[in-house]
């Protein structure tokens, strides 16, 4: 427990998962967070540490079920849990609360495209209408006042935050992006599936979701809020034999009059205030292990052997940025607090 008098009490919902023990291995050393409450309905009533061995010396709450939890004294409280369930969940939260949601239930505005994608209608459409799509280098006015905050999904928020400012300044083209991206075996969940036994993930790289991803509508609602019109992409994500990671390979045709050079710039100027997002020099390609274990996001620029052609390479950690480190972000921005709070640490290497 954070003996800061003034630490916000905060709940980690689903904290069983890989982003709920990675919730709790940054807000453990997070000066102004107090973890009050920890739940996972099928370990209910056993110590984190039995979950997770590598957190057994973090003092925490034991765990318990949603529906015996307290959340009389919280502040804030971070949701890992399955899609499709987080809805109902928010919906009997207590209205006082922050509500840092990890889970796809509130990322997409258009409640009729999520019953498209995710098979059933939205279950809380009011709430639905108070969540803050927050990807934080992109929309951090409406998060620093949102109640609701959507966390995005791993492969948008590498895409966006390479894309979106390029189209924002009409730099590149908003027909024909393809986007090929890699992604760790963490990014499936921590759920037993055959697909993600040792034998069936190693020594291969696997496409999956082909033109049939969920985050493909995702990436789109900010590619086309960001260009001012609907935005079709060609979306492919691949599950490659590591732990962490995403790689976005992303194609795109320029602009009329833009150039590469014109791209980096753009990019590097819209990034160059910030502590999390970076633009590699001209000719360094980045790659997951430059950024493994951190919030950060690496974006390189290259010009295509195609004429009139260029290539972003971005490269984030799915369980931080794009997930857990990032909804941390987001929690330090609605609380006031310096957005690096607990996440200041640099990449591991090697």
């Amino acid at each position: 427990m954070n003996t800061n008098a003034n630490a916000i009490p905060i709940g980690i919902l689903g904290a069983s998962g890989y982003t709920g023990a990675e919730l709790v291995r940054i807000l453990a050393h997070h000066p102004n967070a107090d973890i009050r409450l920890v739940t996972a309905d099928r370990r209910a009533g056993e110590p984190m540490g039995n979950v997770f061995p590598h957190l057994a010396g973090v003092d925490l709450p034991t765990l318990t079920r949603i529906e015996d939890a307290d959340f009389s004294d919280l502040q804030a409280v971070f949701l890992g849990l399955p899609h499709g369930t987080t809805q109902e969940v928010v919906a009997e939260l207590p209205g006082h609360l922050k509500i840092i949601d990890l889970s796809a239930d509130f990322r997409l505005a258009d409640t009729k495209t999520y019953a498209q994608w995710y098979g059933h209608e939205h279950r809380a459409p009011k709430l639905q209408r108070e969540a803050v799509y927050a990807v934080t280098e992109l929309n951090r006015e409406a998060i620093a006042g949102a109640r609701i905050i959507a966390n995005p999904g791993c492969y948008p928020t590498a895409t966006l935050l390479a894309l979106v400012p390029l189209l924002e300044a009409g730099l590149v083209s908003a027909e024909d992006i393809i986007i090929d991206a890699k992604s760790g075996v963490s990014g499936a969940g921590r759920a037993e599936r055959e697909a993600n036994l040792f034998a069936e993930v190693s020594e291969g790289i696997h496409p999956y979701g082909v033109a049939g991803h969920r985050h493909a509508p995702e990436i789109e609602q900010g590619l086309g809020n960001a260009a001012g019109r609907d935005v079709t992409v060609c979306f492919t994500p691949h599950l490659v034999p590591m732990n962490r990671g995403i790689l976005a390979t992303i194609y795109v045709r320029l602009a009329a009059g833009s150039s590469v050079a014109d791209l980096r710039a753009e990019l590097g100027a819209r990034y160059a205030p910030e502590r999390f997002v970076r633009v590699t020099p001209e000719g360094v390609v980045p790659a997951t292990r430059h950024v493994r274990g951190s919030n950060h996001c690496l974006i390189g620029v290259f010009a295509d052997r195609i004429p009139g052609r260029a290539i972003l390479i971005s490269v984030i950690d799915n369980l931080v940025k794009g997930a857990s480190g990032q909804a941390v972000q987001n929690f330090n921005l609605v609380s006031g607090l310096s957005e690096s709070t607990a996440l200041e640490q640099e990449p591991l290497f090697p």
